[in-house]
């Protein structure tokens, strides 16, 4: 095993983790505890390879899944991918895939003191998804649409605000992580894929949206999520498979 391909898998909510925990477990799995947080390892096999994965339910906002991400890079993952709802910025509707291109914090500001909005002082921050595993996944799906994702530790469900996130940054979602375990990837050297389902349009009735679509019964990004795995270890040109 320790030959194989690892891949992480960073979730932040319990109902989205639910659908993946219940195809796990109808397998051989290992129970995976790490920051007090549930987690999985199960291996994934083709007829071309395998690959050793570990999912985590990571909690909500940016702190908890740039954690989370630091620990599956420090156990050796090659890849890490995550999967969401997110909500709906600009260019794309409700239920709708986003296939997310770079990532931004929003909610970082030195603009007091003079400094672009989201910039870092010396550092990058803007940080893109893997080029390569955009590819791939478009092989597997054809209607996602692609565009930047912005993070920030709070729930987006304001025109305002949204409106801000469409003009500054050119978002086409938000949500309150991917950015995070962006970031911890770009500085780790470990290629990044997030896919996210747009639950709302982050306006005033983004809440009860949300709540609806956020069940433990929707299982597409899950089942993306597994197919895609099988096809990153056929194209056999990541991690230890290469």
């Amino acid at each position: 095993m320790d030959a194989a391909l690892k891949i992480g898998i960073v979730i932040a909510d319990d109902e989205e983790y639910k659908p993946l925990a219940r195809f796990i477990e109808n397998g051989e799995y290992e129970k995976y505890g790490v920051l007090n947080r549930t987690g999985h390892k199960f291996t994934v096999k083709t007829e071309k390879g395998e690959a050793q994965v570990i999912s985590v339910l990571c909690g909500i906002g940016k702190v908890n899944a740039a954690a989370a991400a630091m620990h599956l890079i420090d156990c050796g993952c090659d890849i890490l991918l995550n999967y969401g709802l997110s909500g709906g910025i600009s260019g794309i509707s409700r239920n709708e895939l986003c296939v997310c291109s770079r990532f931004l914090e929003h909610d970082f500001d030195l603009t007091g003191i003079g400094y672009k909005p989201c910039e870092k002082p010396g550092q990058d921050y803007i940080y893109n998804a893997d080029a390569v595993l955009m590819r791939l996944f478009g092989n597997l799906c054809d209607c996602a649409k692609t565009g930047t994702a912005v993070s920030g530790d709070s729930f987006v469900c304001d025109e305002s605000l949204r409106n801000v996130l469409k003009e500054k940054f050119s978002a086409m979602c938000c949500d309150m992580e991917t950015a995070a375990i962006a970031y911890v990837c770009a500085y780790s050297d470990v290629p990044f894929f997030s896919l996210r389902r747009i639950s709302d349009d982050a306006g005033e009735t983004a809440a009860d949206a949300y709540r609806e679509t956020n069940t433990d019964n929707q299982t597409l990004l899950s089942d993306y999520i597994l197919e895609f795995i099988k096809v990153i270890i056929n194209s056999n040109l990541f991690g230890r498979s290469a």
